[in-house]
Formats: structure tokens, sequence, C-alpha cells
């Protein structure tokens, strides 16, 4: 029996929120407080990523609830689940996993073809150029303590497709936290500082790093994998390159 169209939708990943909401507009009735693109939208609200209302989604009576096997917790999937939802969990570590991953959830709530932003999107990864002299980095995510990339991440795959490999990529934690002194005294080429988790900013961050190259970069650009993916290569590699003049 076919399956019938999804209507409702709610959305525990930002980035998954926004592929949604500009691909099948008026699907979503819910998402989670951290879900801020696109502007203006109106859907009901659930918590954070971490700590949904479980109650409060099970309450909109959705079709499918939609999560992220890094951003939400399997104890969240697994009270949504019991409580008779249905439940799609993607796993994207790497940027040719999105691209699958997206189809599966924008197929999932309805969306009648494979958009254009998608299409462009795998375009800008493959045509990629060789980058030519490969830069080390570290990657702050989180200050206080002091927490960067570590193995097995999105966002690292990310950055070593740009030319630019961090130096805790074979860490065995996928976030380990680093004392300040030890990532000074790594010297990397130049230290990346997204705007999310951690909102680093020109005055919160770079002055950690006296005499260190520091590129404050787009958090959407470097973690999300949504539309954002389309203009990702170049806003991350305008933003490197300016860092290491």
């Amino acid at each position: 029996m076919p399956r019938q169209a999804t209507t409702r939708v709610v959305s525990l990943v930002p980035s998954l929120t926004e592929t949604v909401a500009v691909t099948a507009p008026g699907v979503l009735v819910g998402a989670t407080d951290w879900c801020v693109h696109p502007a203006g939208l109106d859907v009901v609200r659930v918590g954070g990523t971490k700590n949904p209302a479980v109650d409060r989604i099970v309450a909109l009576a959705p079709d499918l609830v939609i999560a992220n096997e890094e951003e939400n917790r399997a104890a969240d999937v697994d009270a949504l689940r019991a409580a008779g939802l249905e439940v799609l969990v993607t796993e994207v570590r790497e940027v040719p996993q999105a691209f699958p991953e997206l189809s599966r959830v924008l197929a999932a709530c309805g969306a009648p073809a494979r958009p254009g932003w998608l299409e462009r999107a795998e375009r800008a990864w493959a045509e990629l150029p060789e980058p030519g002299h490969r830069a080390s980095t570290v990657v702050p995510i989180w200050r206080r303590p002091w927490m960067v990339l570590g193995r097995d991440t999105f966002a690292g795959d990310v950055l070593s497709r740009l030319g630019v490999d961090h130096l805790y990529a074979g860490h065995s934690d996928r976030y380990p936290r680093v004392p300040l002194d030890e990532l000074r005294a790594a010297a990397p080429d130049l230290v990346v500082l997204p705007d999310e988790p951690y909102r680093f900013t020109s005055d919160d961050g770079p002055e950690a790093f006296p005499g260190l190259s520091c590129a404050l970069v787009s958090g959407r650009h470097l973690t999300w994998y949504g539309p954002s993916l389309a203009e990702a290569p170049r806003v991350l590699s305008e933003a490197l390159r300016a860092a290491r003049r």
C-alpha cells in the first residue's frame, strides 16, 4: 500500500527545519527553540534539541518527527516512538552522506521533487577544485572549558574538503576538552572560530590565540546540512582565505 502523504511534521534539528520549511512550505507544525532559519517561521516551539517537550510534540499529533543521531538524545527518540509517533533519524558524518539523507527526509515529508537547492549543493561540493597547500587548524566549539572538533565530525569533513585539516581529527573523543595552553602550543596555521554552538566573535575568541591567524566563520555553513550547503564552499573558502592573508 502506498505511503500516505505526510502533512504534519515536527523537526528537532535546525538544519532539517530549514530544509523542510523552504522545500515543503506548510508541512512543519513544530520545531525547536534553536530552529531560527528561515526567519519568521511560524510553528509551535517544542523546547531544545537536547530537551524537547515530548508531551507537547505528542499533542501536535504529527505524522512524522525528524531527528538526528547526534543532535538529539536517544532517550527522547525512544519516548516519542513509545508514544506511537513515527521518528526518522538521520546520520551525517561526511558531506556525501548529506545528500541522500536530505532526499530521504524530503521524500518522507511529501516533497514532490528533488529541490533545485539540493542539486546546486551537490554540484558545488562535487566540483570543488583540488586544494593547493593544505593548512592545519584547531576548531574550538566552546570555551570555559575549551572544546574542539575531534574525530568523525561533519564539520571536520567540510574543512578537509576545503584544504584545512584539524589537528585533533585522530583524537579518541569527537569533541575533546583541550587546555588552552595545549591549543596554542599546537601552533596551527589558523584557528577556525564558528559562531555556534559557542558564539565566537571578533571580541571573544581571537584574543585567546595571540600570534595565530583566526578565521571567524558561520556555524550554519560549517555544521548545518541543508540549503546552506549550496553556498557553504564559497562562503567558508572566502573566510579561510581572508584569515590566511
